[in-house]
């Protein structure tokens, strides 16, 4: 416990005490953030603010994540730097992306080819990798079966199937949050709840894990604890970030934040076996990138919108809503997915019949 809160602290001070430096960094380079031409035209006046923010959240998350094994004399466990590669990875594809939409002055970066490209060199790498590793307990930091809120034994994949659905949750999670990035604040506070789940849920795997002897409903995750610290690092970044962030935000995150943030909930998720867990607690991110899917589908059948704008956070914007009541109750909605994710996470364990 002592280790997390370090992390934790760590990170909040390296992202709310370096973010202002980072905002002043950006300005005198002139890395402006660029705004669609048909998005809501209050958003114009945001074209210019410093982006690529979520650079200082990665750092920030990583330096709690080593400051805090290098206070207690531990070393970090594969599953944690995994999850840190994973992050780091999509984070530069973010950034590549984010770079070239400054140097071209346009809202677009990176094609969809060298995205895609990235994003399929840094998942596929980690999945692989995932299934290696093992521990005196033959524990891999992921395991070939899906899982819901621990392996569902039933349903395997093999090592090839895997590897196409870690790819398919890593790049749809990534997806997910950078739609979910269009307003001041939603993406970080939004992803800080997720991650502040993800602390107490593999924190309760470490207090329950299947050591020294396995018991009904201990859990088999190789590195719980370590994961537990590396979340806690990312929840606290999101705060310090968020600081600066919140509406009217004086930096922006860009694709170098949405990606890194969506690339480490997925790792969490899949090496916590809590793959479709993470449905639910990401459930604000997931109406996001529903909302874009109908969008398109039904306007390519019937040539017709169903919303104003998507994501849908647009929509209610140009239905009237002020920004920030807009946030304010997407934050709700995401806080009560993630209450109620943690809320299955516990009920499962109690189906054992144990007690809290």
């Amino acid at each position: 416990m002592r280790q997390i809160l370090i992390a934790a602290v760590v990170a909040l001070l390296a992202s709310i005490l370096s973010t202002p430096l980072a905002i002043r960094g950006f300005r005198r380079r002139g890395f402006g953030q660029e705004i669609r031409e048909d998005g809501p035209r209050t958003h114009l006046s945001k074209r210019g603010t410093p982006t690529m923010g979520g650079a200082v959240i990665l750092i920030a998350t990583v330096t709690g994540y080593f400051v805090a094994h290098l206070v207690a004399r531990s070393q970090p466990s594969v599953s944690g730097l995994l999850a840190v590669w994973l992050m780091a990875g999509l984070g530069l594809v973010g950034f590549a992306d984010d770079f070239i939409k400054i140097r071209k002055q346009r809202s677009l970066g990176l094609n969809g080819r060298q995205k895609f490209a990235g994003q399929l060199f840094v998942a596929v790498t980690f999945a692989i990798l995932a299934l290696h590793y093992a521990n005196g307990r033959s524990l891999t930091p992921a395991s070939v079966h899906l899982s819901f809120v621990r392996d569902i034994p039933q349903i395997s994949f093999g090592a090839a199937g895997f590897v196409l659905f870690a790819y398919l949750v890593v790049s749809g999670t990534s997806h997910a949050v950078n739609l979910t990035d269009g307003l001041d604040g939603l993406a970080a506070g939004s992803a800080a709840m997720v991650f502040g789940t993800y602390v107490v849920i593999s924190f309760y795997q470490f207090r329950n894990a299947c050591v020294p002897a396995a018991k009904a409903g201990c859990y088999q995750v190789r590195d719980p604890l370590d994961l537990a610290l590396l979340a806690a690092a990312a929840m606290a970044a999101c705060f310090g970030f968020l600081w600066w962030n919140a509406h009217p935000a004086r930096i922006i995150m860009g694709d170098t934040g949405s990606l890194a943030l969506g690339g480490l909930m997925a790792g969490l998720a899949i090496l916590t076996r809590t793959e479709l867990l993470l449905v639910v607690l990401g459930g604000l991110f997931v109406v996001e990138t529903l909302s874009v899917m109908i969008q398109v589908a039904v306007f390519k059948w019937k040539r017709r919108r169903v919303f104003n704008m998507a994501p849908i956070h647009h929509h209610f914007e140009l239905a009237g809503w002020a920004e920030t009541t807009v946030i304010i109750r997407f934050w709700i909605i995401a806080g009560l997915a993630a209450a109620f994710g943690l809320g299955l996470f516990y009920a499962e364990y109690l189906s054992y019949g144990l007690p809290g």
